[in-house]
């Protein structure tokens, strides 16, 4: 039985939402283990300092990383990665520059700054090429600077019918891959990847309201973290008396985070560094990329490509994170009442993940909701408050 831990949010939220049965309970264990009691979350909405909406870019058939000529360019597609863009950006990257250099081009240009844009452009940069990079504006100001930066390399990747019969092993090889340069970052100055622990918390709750008529009906997103059981712990249900919540039950095991700031940071330096350059473009057709006159172009334009490329198979769903005020002693992320907790060191993610996989698809409605971040923090200060708290109790 894979561990939950190497799938999406849906998984990493198994415990809290299902009280301990399923998938989570088959792979924990139950040894007595005396835990350090933990530093309370200030989970007060006015320490929300930033909120961000993420359109994530997913296509039923997985992300396309097919080639097509615009007369003497050789245009890669490297884009539609739904919400596992930076969990497999290495991998998917390289797969698109191998393609790009089977015919030893000295330069390649690379469409988009986003994080598929970066890596694609440094493993080309490893490959020999000089690169150029075109977009309308890097990393910081992309989409994918609004991601909520954990590892979840198969959070909505497809859909199990939809998927050709090799995406299943592709996508495995773009995880392993991923996961191995992913490691390379670990203890790095600024902690641009790191492991942290992870507290999935069940509690007894009313169970969700059906969904309103309007709601598109639910979809077979596919599940491929069994092929990846092997790198990552195994959860573990903690006994009562180890378990910093009172709960039903409570789930602990390490995930792996980016701390988007830090890790972009070094991305950007480490493409600049190795001589590569940046040219302002916004391109309205594939015509105009076609006019740069490069032999060979990776395309990572994200959710940008459904406009871009007329690619009506890339459907956004909506993701809204804000961001606590950082806590230098906060080293563990959490699960509970649907709300996914990310520690990350530019600020206490937190997330409403109500809805699961369905949540904001089809929506391309970027408007910040205040009230969607304030609910899910009041949700989060629960855990922090008696009776679920066995801590300092945190005041409001």
């Amino acid at each position: 039985m894979e561990s939950p831990f190497t799938l999406g949010r849906r998984r990493l939220l198994q415990g809290s939402l299902l009280g301990g049965s399923g998938l989570l309970s088959a792979c924990a264990t139950t040894e007595s283990e005396s835990f350090a009691r933990l530093p309370a979350i200030r989970a007060r909405t006015d320490r929300i300092f930033d909120i961000a909406v993420c359109l994530r870019p997913f296509r039923a058939a997985g992300p396309r990383l097919d080639t097509e000529r615009l007369g003497d360019t050789l245009v890669v597609h490297n884009y539609g990665h739904g919400g596992s863009g930076w969990s497999l950006s290495w991998g998917s990257s390289a797969i698109a520059v191998a393609k790009a250099m089977q015919a030893s081009p000295p330069e390649i240009a690379v469409i988009g700054c986003g994080v598929l844009g970066l890596t694609s452009a440094i493993l080309a940069q490893r490959a020999g090429a000089r690169v150029t990079i075109y977009a309308s504006e890097q990393l910081p100001t992309t989409r994918s600077y609004r991601a909520t930066g954990a590892w979840t390399p198969d959070s909505r990747i497809a859909l199990a019918d939809a998927a050709g019969p090799g995406f299943e092993a592709l996508w495995a090889g773009m995880a392993r891959t991923s996961y191995k340069t992913h490691r390379e970052y670990l203890g790095l100055p600024g902690a641009p990847v790191e492991w942290t622990d992870y507290y999935s918390v069940s509690a007894d709750e009313t169970p969700p309201a059906a969904s309103p008529p309007t709601s598109p009906p639910p979809l077979d997103f596919a599940d491929y973290g069994r092929d990846i059981s092997d790198l990552v712990p195994k959860a573990r249900r903690l006994p009562p008396e180890a378990a910093p919540f009172r709960a039903k039950a409570v789930f602990q095991n390490e995930l792996m985070i980016f701390n988007i700031a830090n890790y972009g940071h070094m991305l950007l330096g480490d493409f600049f560094t190795a001589g590569g350059q940046f040219r302002h473009a916004d391109f309205h057709s594939p015509a105009e990329i076609a006019a740069l006159g490069k032999r060979v172009v990776i395309n990572c334009t994200g959710y940008g490509a459904r406009k871009l490329w007329r690619d009506e198979t890339v459907t956004p769903v909506r993701g809204q994170i804000c961001r606590l005020i950082p806590q230098a002693d906060v080293h563990y992320g959490l699960g509970y009442k649907r709300v996914f907790v990310v520690p990350r060191r530019d600020g206490i993610v937190v997330q409403d993940v109500s809805g699961g996989d369905m949540k904001g698809y089809g929506d391309a409605n970027e408007t910040i909701d205040r009230s969607e971040s304030d609910r899910a923090v009041t949700t989060l200060a629960e855990l922090f408050t008696a009776p679920r708290w066995r801590g300092t109790p945190f005041v409001a």
